[in-house]
């Protein structure tokens, strides 16, 4: 027989198993969504349906390179970041400091509750003018209308 302090202990291991067992469910890598082998109807649907509202908006959402930070990304479940025309970098900045800065961005996106990646964009239609010592190309009409076909296409 169960004294009163038994039953206590019985209830709370039980609510912690199944908070687990319910957690592990929830955001596991064992989740449907993370197994490629599924068809990828299946995946986005699992996805979808263990995402809160506020995921859902953080995923719809690009936010500028000059706000981002480890703790936004992966607190808000933001979607992507551009690098706009305000976020220019230092000009000391190598291309090894920005090539971490952007893998720092995509840890804390995959560090987030589900894991989802985000997308990291720069916005450079003429060449990443933003990085110190970087090529500018005029617009593709631009490109389109020389008659240098085979260094128009060299330049991409």
């Amino acid at each position: 027989m169960m004294n009163s302090s038994s039953h206590f202990f019985f209830f709370l291991f039980s609510a912690l198993l199944t908070t687990t067992a319910i957690g592990r469910r929830a955001t596991g890598d064992d989740a449907p969504y993370r197994d490629p082998r599924l068809p990828i109807e299946a995946r986005i649907s699992d996805l979808l349906s263990r995402m809160t509202l506020a995921e859902k908006i953080g995923q719809m959402t690009q936010i500028d390179r000059s706000v981002a930070s480890f703790d936004v990304i992966r607190d808000l479940s933001i979607g992507s970041v551009l690098n706009g025309g305000d976020s220019a970098p230092s000009p000391d900045w190598t291309p090894s400091m920005w090539a971490d800065m952007v893998d720092g961005y995509q840890r804390a996106a995959l560090s987030s509750r589900l894991g989802i990646p985000m997308i990291y964009g720069t916005d450079a239609v003429h060449g990443h003018n933003n990085v110190f010592g970087s090529t500018v190309f005029p617009h593709n009409i631009g490109l389109g209308a020389t008659s240098f076909q085979t260094k128009a296409y060299a330049a991409f």
